[in-house]
């Protein structure tokens, strides 16, 4: 894979990226670190659900974000109840990732994933 990581609107999306490790035969699992604001990671739970076979452990920045209150440029897009941390969780573990509430807690389920690989 390669993008002109320069250039808006040429870097990957979540699914890009999914895609590729899905069709890789030495990914074995996928870890997907997102952050409030936007709709990407509710994209990509769409995506888990439907094409992923291998697991997903996922991480969502930004669950103890205030309510209202702009934190930056991710935060700044947060409309009701959409691109909220919760709504993001909610729908990747919907989807059958494994989802994790902090950043060590991410690791140490990636761990007990590949332990538990074949």
């Amino acid at each position: 894979m390669r993008w002109n990581r320069g250039r808006p609107g040429t870097r990957p999306t979540f699914i890009d990226c999914l895609r590729a490790f899905q069709a890789d035969a030495d990914t074995r699992a996928v870890m997907l670190i997102g952050e409030i604001g936007g709709s990407a990671e509710e994209e990509a739970a769409s995506f888990i659900a439907d094409e992923m076979t291998k697991p997903v452990v996922a991480y969502i920045a930004g669950v103890t974000a205030p309510e209202g209150r702009k934190m930056g440029h991710a935060g700044a897009i947060v409309s009701g109840s959409k691109g909220t941390a919760k709504a993001k969780m909610e729908a990747l573990a919907a989807a059958g990732a494994i989802v994790a509430k902090n950043p060590t807690e991410a690791g140490e389920r990636m761990v007990e994933v590949v332990r538990g690989l074949p």
